[in-house]
């Protein structure tokens, strides 16, 4: 399946909007006027979600219809919340299952803050349904789903945007426009940080699950035989069958960030690999609290990532993103540096195109206007920017154990691969405190992947392309790209 560029999906999209408001499909988007109510529902309201409540309470001509998780004492406490808040202006209901709202065809608009192996699923069913989507990062659990939600956008015209607020920074816009343009000579490196402190989970023994939890409902899609404490409600972060650990998760951010610096013609990387640990803990999650990932573009640039949460004296927070330029200038922490240079100038470019209103606003319009084109972190940016991730990822999770050590780091002649990496490596042994004595490093090998058929090539080819696709609990299939 050939992919999009960034130009050519706003031609996509346009279109297929188009399609269907002639059309009249039973999935047909409803048409708005003016002062029309916009009826939104918001499946798994726990966390990220309160925050999505609040982004839709602030928004006029906006109802929230419906409240939905498979936590009843949870849904309760939202729902009284709500109640106390809207004041009899309407009622809120509240479901376990969101395909009890997605039957509703009042409802115009579904916002997902759920567990991550629930973000494709329910933007496909929702877009069936002729619902636009308001989906949380990372957009997929895995790379094949993320292609599936993509088709379901396009064929049935709906608007989904990414909840990646940095898409709707008329600064940050800006500021890749003038990068992509030359404005400081040609991108070399685009370099993202999820860098935040965060502490062990120690270990949670196999047990039944609450009685006020519909287990059935919040497993969905993921095959998960036993349930556990460390799932529910936050943890699930730091396991591969419900999680994506930091890389997507804080760091969906930062990878959006340093795939949109990017030239616009490029989609997926054509290969990429990722080497790290779980150091200190020693407790039940998997997914990697140390993480150097790289990727490589068909047109050379290459995405780096950094990804370190041990705490420890002295810790540096870093959540940004950095760009590096092939004369020898870049751009750290919002101030340009010429080669050679260490004093930093002020950046300024003018503001860049983006749909007005924030997050919550932008979208709203974009609904209102029946355009997906206006979302501010379509679909397609979505995509491609999970899909680097996952594909970090991936490496990881076929990697083998080294000693920790500066040999752990090879990446051919990528000189400023291991300039980085030994950056994060003398943290990790000198702030952290990890001895270079017993402890490991895993290495990912260096996964090839094919941009147009979305599948990996090469030597680990086999192992990679299991990893693109989760299997699913039967009920909650994903269905095939072509069968959306």
């Amino acid at each position: 399946m050939s992919p999009l560029t960034r130009r050519t999906f706003l031609k996509s999209s346009i279109a297929a909007g188009a399609t269907v408001l002639i059309c009249g499909t039973a999935a047909t988007p409803r048409v708005f006027g003016a002062n029309e109510r916009l009826r939104i529902a918001v499946a798994g309201v726990n966390g990220r979600g309160g925050s999505h409540i609040g982004g839709w309470l602030g928004q006029e001509n906006v109802e929230i219809a419906y409240l939905i998780d498979p936590d009843e004492r949870v849904l309760a406490g939202k729902a009284k919340a709500i109640e106390a808040k809207v004041q009899g202006k309407y009622a809120c209901k509240g479901v376990a299952d969101v395909r009890q709202a997605l039957d509703d065809k009042s409802l115009d608009a579904l916002s997902i803050a759920t567990p991550n192996h629930w973000h494709s699923l329910m933007t496909i069913w929702a877009a069936q349904a002729g619902k636009h989507v308001y989906v949380e990062k990372p957009l997929s659990h895995d790379v094949v789903e993320g292609r599936v939600a993509w088709e379901a956008q396009k064929k049935y015209g709906v608007v989904v945007q990414h909840g990646t607020q940095r898409r709707s920074g008329a600064g940050n816009a800006g500021l890749h426009a003038a990068i992509q343009q030359g404005k400081f000579g040609k991108l070399k490196i685009s370099y993202g940080y999820a860098c935040k402190p965060r502490a062990g989970i120690g270990f949670k023994a196999p047990a039944d699950p609450p009685a006020h939890l519909d287990w059935n409902l919040w497993r969905g899609p993921a095959v998960i035989d036993q349930f556990h404490g460390n799932l529910v409600h936050y943890n699930w972060h730091w396991f591969w069958v419900t999680g994506n650990g930091e890389l997507n998760n804080q760091g969906t951010h930062q990878l959006d960030m340093a795939y949109w610096a990017l030239d616009p013609q490029v989609t997926h990387p054509i290969r990429a690999m990722a080497l790290g640990g779980r150091f200190q803990w020693n407790d039940q999650g998997e997914t990697p609290n140390t993480l150097f990932g790289i990727a490589e573009y068909p047109n050379g640039q290459y995405v780096f990532f950094n990804v370190r949460n041990v705490n420890y004296q002295g810790y540096q927070h870093q959540v940004e993103n950095e760009y590096y330029f092939e004369d020898g200038g870049k751009i750290v922490r919002g101030l340009y540096y010429a080669k050679g240079s260490d004093q930093g100038e002020k950046i300024s470019v003018p503001p860049g195109n983006v749909t007005p209103g924030g997050e919550w606003g932008s979208f709203i319009a974009a609904c209102r206007a029946g355009k997906p084109e206006l979302a501010n972190g379509n679909v397609a940016d979505a995509h491609y920017g999970c899909t680097l991730g996952h594909l970090m990822n991936n490496s990881y999770r076929l990697g083998k154990k080294v000693p920790f050590n500066a040999k752990a780091g090879r990446f051919g002649d990528q000189r400023d691969a291991y300039e980085h990496f030994m950056k994060l490596h003398a943290v990790m042994r000198d702030g952290v405190g990890v001895p270079e004595d017993g402890a490991e490093y895993i290495v990912g090998p260096w996964l090839t992947f094919d941009p147009k058929s979305e599948r990996c090539t090469g030597e680990f080819a086999a192992e990679a392309n299991r990893l693109l696709k989760d299997p699913n609990r039967p009920g909650f299939d994903v269905p095939a790209a072509n069968r959306v």
